[in-house]
């Protein structure tokens, strides 16, 4: 994925060799910036595809299903709160 370079003593003789070093490592930086910023969208940003989101069926089997998540989360919430109610 990103180098690892064994060698890190460099030994300069004039400034222009430094400039030189210091814009290949910014250059290589930045490299590695934009396959990072890539790969993270890539992970926590995954595309949906235009069928999936607009097609009437699956938009109700995703309504369907967050809809008997709540109810469920509601209905476990409820139990929870009449447990704890009769424990005072």
């Amino acid at each position: 994925m990103m180098k690892q370079q064994t060698d890190t003593s460099f030994s300069y003789k004039d400034l222009h060799e430094i400039r030189v070093r210091k814009e290949m490592i910014r250059r290589e930086i930045q490299t590695d910036d934009v396959r990072i910023k890539a790969l993270w969208n890539e992970l926590f940003h995954p595309r949906r595809s235009s069928v999936d989101t607009t097609t009437p069926s699956k938009r109700l089997s995703r309504f369907i299903n967050t809809s008997a998540g709540i109810l469920d989360g509601a209905i476990l919430g409820w139990k929870l709160y009449q447990k704890f109610k009769k424990m005072r």
